[in-house]
């Protein structure tokens, strides 16, 4: 069984829920990727890097470039996490606004993870009710998924976070066991 490490950049909490989900069922080493040194991970078999989704961007990528960089053939994968309900047309958004050169051939997971005004930011918070007051002015009719869910949860807290939603990534882990 070889070494194997989950690396994360969570703001509010919900991607290192699921960051600590999956270390811990596939016995893999956490680090938060503010404290991770990229110059380690040559020395892990495994790198998953789970990110959370702002404004349409993974956080930690830069990150992961730099580690890559640092341990070129290490098998990896990504796990983002965003408060939309999953769809494959957001999935692709996310791997084609994120995801170029070395990281474009990269598993891309997705799980769903909160939504809580109260605990953002004020610029955050600011920027989000800007945004779903922009996206309330529009026809529900033409509603992409993330913006119907937005409009849905409104200033309305949600947690959405659920560990089977790791189920294909953890196989994907295993399976790199075998």
């Amino acid at each position: 069984m070889s070494r194997g490490i989950v690396v994360y950049r969570s703001k509010y909490g919900a991607t290192a829920r699921y960051a600590g989900w999956l270390a811990e069922t596939v016995g893999f080493e956490l680090a938060d990727v503010q404290q991770a040194d990229p110059r380690r991970l040559s020395e892990y078999g495994t790198i998953v890097h789970c990110g959370a989704v702002y404004a349409t961007g993974i956080a930690g990528v830069r990150f992961l470039r730099t580690a890559l960089r640092q341990a070129p053939g290490t098998r990896t994968a990504i796990l983002a996490v965003g408060a939309s309900p999953p769809t494959d047309e957001g999935l692709a958004a996310l791997r084609r606004r994120n995801l170029g050169g070395p990281l474009a051939e990269l598993p891309l997971f997705y799980a769903r993870g909160a939504w809580d005004l109260s605990r953002m930011s004020p610029v955050d918070r600011l920027l989000c009710r800007t945004l779903l007051r922009s996206v309330a002015k529009k026809d529900p009719a033409a509603y992409e998924p993330w913006e119907a869910a937005l409009v849905e949860a409104g200033e309305q807290p949600g947690d959405w976070t659920d560990r089977s939603a790791l189920t294909p990534l953890i196989d994907w882990v295993r399976a790199g066991r075998a």
